[in-house]
């Protein structure tokens, strides 16, 4: 008799995500660990067992695992990541491996966009659609191709690596990568409070409640409580990131024709303050082939949950 639940595990560059799932992508019960506290991915695997056996415990489900799915950055399609600029661990990290051997459960692990691609696909606003391209805005920038309703893994099962797209290959910023003018640097959440820092010392004089904090403390959610507060500036923050992002867009969809761009993360939260100068700028620099042909929409799912209920889905395939 199949196992009725599925493990899904959404390892962001800030926090890790897990959930337990049944069949019917009802989430019986989270959890979340910093990504970033241990710097060896044994100590970090061990934190992981811990509470997941704590929720197995709870929900009932040990023993009733079907397979535990992993969303991760930089994964290949063997599971393993070779290299991921936001991960502290030693590389390469043969993941899916060691969470099987380490919970005695079959695991697969997929690329952490991919993964909210195929949660998106099946369970939020992508529904029905067959090509799409999802944008994760977090720590950094990924991406998740949906084309012909496949998703796009390409050779290595590395296809998707839309952030490091070179949107200022002159004086542009440098990215943890390697290289130069990466959209990650841009329009990360990182990404959003580099450009805040930029601006405030740019312009000193310029009347801000975000002179107000350290600049070594700005965050992204500084920026919008600012702007949501009608700061001059913190609003110019948003309208240089949206529009950089709309620009970049209008370059992706050359690539797959997409029905639609999907914005999910901690960013994409920010809602018309990011949306709207990303629509203007999408329509300023695309293509006539599709002016006014391609919708750009906000996740409808909340938190986690895209990636994570689409890794609870990679995990009924092993």
């Amino acid at each position: 008799m199949r196992k009725p639940y599925s493990i899904g595990i959404d390892i962001g560059g800030t926090n890790t995500v897990m959930g337990i799932v049944d069949t019917r992508g009802n989430i019986l019960g989270t959890a979340s660990i910093p990504t970033l506290r241990h710097s060896h991915v044994k100590q970090y695997l061990d934190e992981l067992h811990t509470e997941l056996s704590v929720m197995m415990e709870r929900t009932d489900a040990i023993g009733k695992i079907h397979g535990i799915g992993v969303g991760a950055p930089g994964a290949d399609r063997n599971g393993v990541i070779e290299y991921a600029e936001n991960l502290p661990w030693e590389m390469p990290v043969r993941l899916a491996e060691l969470i099987s051997l380490r919970f005695g459960i079959p695991a697969k692990v997929t690329n952490d966009a991919n993964a909210a691609a195929i949660g998106e696909m099946t369970y939020g606003v992508a529904r029905g659609m067959s090509d799409f391209i999802m944008i994760t805005l977090g720590t950094g920038v990924g991406s998740g191709i949906v084309a012909d309703g496949k998703l796009l893994q390409g050779h290595n099962g590395l296809a998707g690596e839309l952030g490091h797209a070179i949107v200022r290959p002159q004086n542009g910023r440098m990215c943890g990568c390697g290289r130069i003018g990466c959209l990650e640097t841009y329009c990360s959440a990182t990404g959003v409070a580099r450009t805040a820092r930029e601006f405030l010392h740019s312009t000193p004089l310029a009347p801000s409640i975000l002179h107000d904090i350290a600049p070594e403390k700005l965050t992204s959610k500084d920026v919008y409580d600012a702007a949501m507060k009608g700061d001059s500036l913190a609003k110019e923050i948003f309208e240089f990131t949206g529009s950089m992002l709309g620009e970049a867009l209008a370059n992706f969809a050359t690539f797959s024709d997409p029905e639609a761009f999907v914005l999910f993360g901690g960013l994409a939260k920010s809602g018309d303050l990011l949306l709207q100068p990303v629509k203007r700028a999408f329509e300023q620099h695309v293509i006539s082939l599709w002016k006014g042909k391609v919708k750009i929409l906000l996740s409808e799912l909340k938190d986690a949950d895209a990636a994570l209920l689409g890794a609870s889905a990679v995990g009924w395939t092993v």
